[in-house]
């Protein structure tokens, strides 16, 4: 198995309540990991987290519209301060670009809302990718709530009865041979789209 020589968060974002700012700090309490919080005149708070080996991050949250956001790039490296920082960033939902580099090759996690979206594997010869969520309920309820085709199939159909109808009043055989030509082609199209 590969071994992670570092995890980078590239523009990564939190933003943050005051209720999900005093569950941040309580979850960043660790044993590996020491916290110190500095309150800014801003209102503001910067957290700083830091493991045993002095390997430390620092996590500027600015007061914007009544919540706490944090823009975050860095490159960790040592095991206890990446699970930590993967674990809140999980947790309270961030988004943005993490990277995670191994020896020859580097895996590209898109997150969205804490959640995985896109993994892509960027090697030296180029990018593939790995996975990509799909939303198949959202994209099924979709074709569902589509009935494009099913309205086309009954207006077809009332078309095809009313000419059926009026061919059996009709006594003009030049009529009728324009009413069953019609029928031919509302017949091949309802073929089609039942198909």
């Amino acid at each position: 198995m590969a071994q992670r020589l570092a995890t980078e968060y590239v523009n990564a974002i939190l933003t943050l309540s005051e209720v999900q700012m005093d569950q941040f700090l309580r979850a960043a309490e660790d044993p590996l990991v020491h916290s110190r919080i500095k309150v800014l005149d801003n209102g503001g708070h910067e957290i700083v987290l830091e493991d045993a080996v002095g390997e430390e991050v620092h996590l500027p949250f600015d007061r914007k519209k009544g919540m706490y956001v944090c823009e975050l790039t860095c490159r960790l490296v040592n095991q206890p301060l990446t699970n930590m920082i993967r674990k809140l960033f999980v947790r309270f939902k961030g988004e943005g670009i993490v990277n995670r580099v191994y020896y020859g090759f580097t895996m590209i996690y898109t997150y969205h809302q804490g959640s995985v979206r896109r993994i892509v594997e960027k090697t030296g010869s180029g990018c593939k990718l790995v996975y990509e969520y799909k939303n198949t309920l959202q994209e099924l309820q979709h074709k569902f709530l589509t009935r494009d085709v099913e309205r086309e199939i009954i207006r077809a159909y009332d078309e095809i009865n009313r000419l059926l109808d009026l061919r059996i009043r009709t006594r003009d055989h030049e009529r009728i041979k324009e009413i069953d030509q019609q029928l031919r082609t509302l017949s091949a199209a309802l073929f089609t789209l039942e198909a």
